[in-house]
């Protein structure tokens, strides 16, 4: 009864990350033409984020991706997030970092309907991290930039460690895991895990 309570009091629902670019207005406007505005597809878990209904192809010295999906909005500098299997793919070794720590990453090439885009840089691995709020902060004993452990459950639960916790009022909670990582716990969207105890 102990570990339900505590199940109930600090589960953290699960969104799944699969690859994805984010673009800046400059590049937006080579891909798919000046002045063109992002089309919402859905909204995704955190507020004002959402995938379009654009995509874009992807490309690396050794390998592409079709239909990779854009998502909003606009943001200062491009970035493609990726797996580590899909950099195997593509022939790029991107870092495991936090988003927007973009200094020293390989680029890639975006292909849209209107031209392309060579990236300097901006090809990543998302460390894998949880949005919360302050509320939920103090609620679960952390702090924004604590790295803490998880547990999942099912078939495959385990222990994820380094994750990184980020606290803003403009988030919503949930942890943000690739589909490496989601495949190797068997996590889907909407599933939950906790903070390990201490």
């Amino acid at each position: 009864m102990e570990q339900l309570t505590y199940y109930d009091r600090f589960k953290i629902p699960i969104g799944v990350s699969n690859r994805h670019v984010h673009v800046s207005r400059e590049d937006l406007d080579v891909l798919y033409g000046k002045g063109y505005d992002l089309t919402k597809k859905s909204d995704l878990g955190q507020p004002g984020q959402f995938a379009a209904e654009e995509t874009v192809t992807v490309r690396g010295p050794k390998g592409e991706f079709k239909g990779v999906r854009i998502l909003g909005p606009i943001r200062p500098e491009s970035q493609v997030e990726i797996s580590l299997a899909d950099g195997f793919k593509l022939g790029v070794r991107a870092p495991i970092t936090e988003s927007g720590h973009l200094d020293g990453t390989p680029g890639l090439t975006l292909i849209g309907p209107k031209g392309t885009v060579e990236m300097p840089q901006g090809t990543i691995v998302a460390l894998r991290h949880i949005h919360m709020t302050p509320a939920d902060a103090e609620r679960m004993g952390v702090k924004d930039k604590d790295i803490v452990d998880v547990e999942t459950f099912g078939e495959r639960e385990g222990v994820l460690g380094n994750v990184l916790v980020r606290v803003s009022d403009k988030f919503a909670l949930e942890m943000h895991v690739d589909m490496d990582e989601a495949n190797a716990c068997s996590l889907k969207n909407k599933d939950y895990v906790v903070i390990a105890k201490r």
